[in-house]
């Protein structure tokens, strides 16, 4: 798969809520995932396509309700691209609230290697 056909079907999955379907289909085994910092939840950096779905799973047990999910056309450039994932949910014992983040991914041989997130 080229970079562009990556971006626009991780896309494609993400507005549907199908997190680790994406990762599963688009993602190298060694992909390493990286927060905007460290928290007492989430590590700076997750290495691994495995621990990545244990942290998906981590935050979706975080998730109370999903109310809706939106994922911008993706920005493509060489073998990276961005986009804009807003998450509109309910947080466990923290009410209701969006969550707008920029997702940065770079890929290799037809696989995301690498996704960084800032918020």
């Amino acid at each position: 798969m080229t970079t562009q056909e990556i971006a626009t079907r991780l896309a494609e999955l993400c507005k549907k809520g199908e997190f680790e379907t994406a990762q599963k289909e688009l993602y190298a085994q060694d992909a390493i995932s990286i927060e905007p910092e460290e928290t007492p939840e989430f590590a700076k950096e997750t290495k691994g396509l495995d621990k990545i779905f244990e942290k998906g799973n981590k935050f979706m047990s975080m998730v109370e309700d999903v109310h809706g999910i939106d994922v911008s056309a993706p920005l493509v450039a060489g073998n990276s691209f961005a986009l804009v994932l807003t998450m509109d949910m309910t947080m466990k014992g923290q009410g209701r609230m969006k969550m707008q983040e920029l997702c940065v991914y770079i890929t290799k041989e037809g696989k995301v290697i690498s996704e960084q997130f800032y918020m």
